[in-house]
């Protein structure tokens, strides 16, 4: 009984130890460990667009946790929607997902919830995209906003003198094989605005009609001669531009950002008739075994000054406006542009999309 007593005794100074010993750290812990200890060692997996898993904004996480965090790069919503349904939930952690198929994301089952009260910066993010409940379910949140900006045109200022006003620019003969669309459904809704079809209704372009979306293809086609080549990643378009094959083309902030510190002469102009835009979200996947970690890096990357390092290696507009007070000068008039908000028709959900993307094929294959 004596010796039965001392091993109950013994186990009881050994849990407290533990105990006392597990309560301290550098960061909010569970499990009993400080984070720093914890997740030492674990590697997030992050799938997204180009540049978001930049290490000017990933090593200082990295560093503060004894992670790694890697990305890989897909190049269209179809793409990442294909790699999740394939397995993708349990190989990645943590995903980037535009407004065009979040939502389906969440009613598919690919993504979980997330508590946005473990978030400090939360309620600090933009109005406008805290507003959106498009990835909202039965009170429950599933991604975190987190980059925003417009489908540009972009054009080399060397060659183009007078900024173009139109999309119908794309037609010029002096352009023929000069010009770069990118290989997505996207150009469908180009095409859409083009015909002005969402001047009062901005759902229109991505609910097309049988009879609109043939005169898109019809269009889309016509376009053909004039295209150099049907651009698949951000890095194959700055090629592009570079090695002066093109001088115009359908891309997003991150390419003259990037070109320019080159030294290159690219500018970026919205139409008259518009252009589409987009919301970046990160979302964690369902299978993800890494949940605490990833929110860990939702706490991380949604504070000001880590934002202001996306706004600077992409150029795009962050959710969190508090990030333009560590921006420089240039910086701030281009990635914090609230301004246009609301003059982009922002990618929506689109319903039949098994019909867009068919078209799409059906351009690239016409002759």
């Amino acid at each position: 009984m004596k010796k039965y007593l001392s091993c109950i005794l013994l186990a009881c100074v050994i849990a407290g130890a533990i105990s006392c010993n597990s309560g301290t750290g550098d960061s909010a812990s569970t499990g009993n460990q400080p984070d720093s200890i914890r997740f030492k060692g674990q590697t997030l997996n992050i799938l997204c667009w180009e540049g978001y898993a930049d290490p000017v904004f990933t090593k200082a996480f990295e560093d503060k946790y004894g992670v790694k965090v890697a990305g890989t790069y897909f190049g269209s919503s179809d793409e990442l929607v294909s790699k999740l349904q394939n397995g993708g939930t349990a190989s990645y952690d943590i995903i980037s997902p535009s407004s065009d198929v979040a939502s389906y994301l969440v009613d598919a089952g690919l993504v979980q919830p997330i508590d946005t009260a473990k978030l400090s910066a939360y309620k600090n993010l933009s109005p406008a995209l805290l507003a959106l409940n498009d990835v909202v379910r039965d009170g429950k949140n599933y991604g975190l906003p987190f980059c925003w900006g417009p489908d540009y045109l972009i054009y080399n200022a060397d060659v183009i003198k007078i900024p173009p006003t139109s999309w119908n620019v794309f037609l010029d003969p002096q352009y023929k094989g000069k010009i770069s669309l990118w290989d997505d459904i996207s150009n469908i809704y180009l095409a859409g605005q083009v015909m002005g079809l969402d001047k009062t209704d901005k759902s229109v372009v991505y609910n097309m009609t049988d009879a609109q979306l043939t005169e898109a293809k019809k269009m889309l086609i016509q376009m053909k001669p004039q295209v150099r080549k049907y651009w698949a990643t951000a890095g194959e378009l700055n090629n592009l531009f570079k090695n002066k094959e093109i001088v115009m083309a359908v891309g997003w902030p991150l390419t003259p950002a990037s070109l320019n510190k080159e030294g290159m002469n690219l500018k970026a102009v919205i139409p008259q008739e518009g252009a589409t835009g987009w919301i970046d979200r990160l979302m964690i996947t369902k299978e993800s075994k890494n949940k605490d970690l990833a929110m860990l890096y939702f706490d991380y990357i949604s504070q000001p000054e880590n934002m202001a390092k996306v706004a600077a290696v992409t150029n795009y507009s962050v959710a969190n406006p508090g990030a333009v007070q560590f921006m420089p000068d240039d910086l701030k008039e281009v990635a914090h542009a609230d301004e246009y908000f609301n003059k982009l028709n922002m990618w929506q959900y689109v319903k039949n999309r098994k019909r867009y993307n068919e078209l799409w094929n059906e351009v690239k294959n016409a002759q």
